[in-house]
């Protein structure tokens, strides 16, 4: 009995059919709460989805070409190169990189280099009172050369282990400050910058057609009185990036030069402009700045009169300048907008159901308002019903 009664209501479900029944509920306090909800999805639909996100349009991401040119001289007078001056052809390394730049403004030179055998530098590793400590072929991480176990005096009151290597080793513990360069602050940079958006077919370059050559020689980019000017004072990036040039240029670091082309392409060809913005990217942790900035080295090569090779080793330190573009273009697209229509026209059905939610389980009358929403009809057998009646 009891599978069939188990039987009979499943069937009973299954055979079951509801239809939606509309109830009109005289009452300020529902009608009020179903426009509120009403109101706050159109205000998101246009709002939002519209007017912010730009819902009626196709996107696209930018492709993009960067080229730049450092322009700028220095004079240095120092007790190992003497007086010199210096021009992009000396402080740009390499001449050219894609999407970036990059400008030494401190070094570290060792001069006369030839390969030989020379005491190491002292630290806690190449220290040394006599040669057991000294290990034939050790190389370590910081090692210029490979030991030859000997201990050979390194100065009047030092002794370390000597290594075959090119000598005299560099001796880079001592960083000059203030920076070799620091004159660097005032070159300048000019970026061109070529974007396509190829669904659209639009493209444009940041040299926009309102520039003219007389004013590209004279002016420098100034967010607030020249927010176009491609040429930039690499002083000015770093300050706008809220960074001090000579503190930085000490030890080097990567600055990040950044050129947004968000456009609306529905609007007028000279609407759409480069917006540029500036930030260091090796960020700095004050309380723990291991390995701080940006270094490598590099070395010329050359023969003296006696036909050995020797080499001058050159360890820069410099700000190293990315060039990063982005951004989107958009354009008027139906299909789209008929999406988010269709969308926006499928969410007011959701005011529907949070008002059926409140009102038949949290208003006083919702006991009442479930006997005007809901109504049981059993079927039954017109014929049969008929043949009983007198």
């Amino acid at each position: 009995m009891a599978m069939g009664g188990c039987c009979g209501e499943l069937c009973s479900y299954i055979l079951e059919y509801d239809t939606p029944r509309i109830v009109l509920i005289k009452s300020r306090k529902v009608g009020l709460m179903n426009r509120v909800i009403q109101l706050g999805i159109l205000a998101y639909v246009i709002g939002w989805v519209f007017v912010w996100e730009k819902g009626y349009q196709e996107f696209d991401s930018v492709v993009s070409s960067v080229t730049s040119k450092v322009k700028g001289v220095t004079v240095t007078n120092t007790s190992e190169l003497g007086t010199r001056i210096w021009d992009v052809a000396d402080y740009i390394i390499p001449a050219q990189e894609e999407n970036a730049f990059f400008v030494m403004t401190n070094l570290i030179i060792t001069q006369n280099q030839t390969q030989g055998h020379c005491p190491e530098l002292p630290d806690s590793s190449t220290v040394c009172t006599n040669s057991s400590t000294c290990v034939p072929g050790f190389v370590g991480t910081h090692s210029n050369g490979v030991q030859t176990g000997k201990c050979v005096r390194y100065n009047g009151s030092v002794r370390t282990c000597e290594v075959f290597a090119w000598c005299p080793v560099e001796n880079d513990t001592h960083i000059p400050d203030p920076a070799f360069l620091k004159d660097a602050e005032n070159f300048t940079v000019l970026i061109k910058n070529n974007i396509w958006y190829p669904k659209f077919k639009f493209s444009k370059r940041n040299i926009l057609p309102n520039i003219s050559a007389s004013y590209l020689k004279k002016c420098l980019y100034d967010r607030a009185s020249h927010p176009f000017c491609p040429i930039f004072r690499l002083g000015s990036v770093v300050r706008d990036a809220g960074e001090n040039f000579q503190e930085m240029a000490i030890q080097g670091g990567v600055m990040g030069i950044q050129i947004n082309w968000d456009c609306d392409l529905d609007r007028k060809f000279t609407a759409c402009v480069p917006k540029y913005s500036f930030r260091r990217l090796d960020n700095r942790e004050l309380d723990h700045n291991v390995s701080p900035g940006y270094n490598f080295r590099f070395a010329k090569y050359y023969k003296d009169n006696a036909g050995v090779e020797v080499r001058t080793l050159m360890k820069v330190y410099g700000i190293r300048f990315d060039i990063l573009v982005f951004g989107t273009g958009g354009k008027f697209d139906i299909i789209p907008t008929m999406i988010n229509i269709g969308s926006g026209v499928a969410l007011l059905g959701v005011a529907t159901v949070l008002c059926d939610i409140i009102v038949f389980h949290f208003l006083k009358k919702r006991n009442y308002y479930r006997e005007k929403k809901y109504k049981y009809v059993e079927d039954y057998d017109l014929g049969a019903n008929e043949a009983l009646s007198p």
